[in-house]
């Protein structure tokens, strides 16, 4: 049998805050020496009622500094948390040989946002662009026990092993996407995943490998609706 782990499932549990919250704004949550995760607070949070959560993913090559644009604002201003985990290396472990570093911080980071914060567990979102939407495509199914909303943007794979739940699905892809092209990626994972059953939103959009605003902003309303 599979070590559930090396599928990429995760041990995090839902439970309620024993530590003090955090200033609002982005703060480094000191747990890794190298590449250590990020958490953002807008200032209308109260960390005694349950807040959305959304931990965004960055690409290949990038840093939550990267990424945090694409959400930072809107979490600031619907009000919801939102948390960024780095990747060990230069992009996330399933890309390179498998889930293993990268599972594991990640889960150390989830512990401590729940540690400080109580999360909604109706609004639980994996989210990501380029590699990070291909680590959400493959996390978010193998952890929808715990993952209710899932937002891809431009993702070029997906490696899933082992399913759980039902998360919703958001999927974007620019029609002028070079890098990763819309034929062999967008369209093939909404199609699969539809034909898996999964509650599929997908969104073409005239533009390259980038995310785009409107787009983003479209995913928010999906995942808070």
């Amino acid at each position: 049998m599979l070590d559930p782990h090396l599928a990429g499932r995760l041990d995090f549990m839902h439970r309620l805050p024993t530590r003090d919250p955090l200033a609002p704004g982005l703060n480094p949550l000191g747990l890794f020496e190298e590449r250590d995760a990020f958490l953002f607070v807008p200032e209308s949070v109260n960390p005694r009622r349950p807040t959305p959560l959304m931990t965004l993913f960055h690409g290949g090559g990038g840093s939550a500094e990267k990424i945090l644009p694409m959400m930072r604002d809107h979490a600031e201003e619907r009000g919801f948390l939102l948390l960024a985990p780095q990747s060990l290396f230069p992009t996330w472990d399933i890309v390179i040989a498998g889930n293993g570093p990268d599972r594991e911080r990640l889960d150390v980071a989830l512990e401590a946002v729940a540690a400080r914060y109580m999360i909604d567990p109706t609004r639980f979102a994996f989210a990501g662009h380029s590699d990070g939407g291909s680590y959400t495509l493959s996390l978010g199914p193998t952890n929808g026990h715990l993952v209710t909303h899932m937002i891809v943007s431009s993702a070029g794979f997906m490696s899933v092993h082992m399913q759980a739940g039902a998360p919703r699905i958001f999927i974007s892809h620019g029609l002028k996407d070079e890098q990763i092209p819309i034929e062999r990626s967008g369209r093939r994972h909404a199609a699969a995943l539809k034909d898996a059953g999964y509650d599929v939103t997908y969104v073409e959009y005239d533009g390259p490998h980038a995310w785009r605003p409107a787009v983003a902003a479209r995913a928010v309303d999906f995942f808070l609706s």
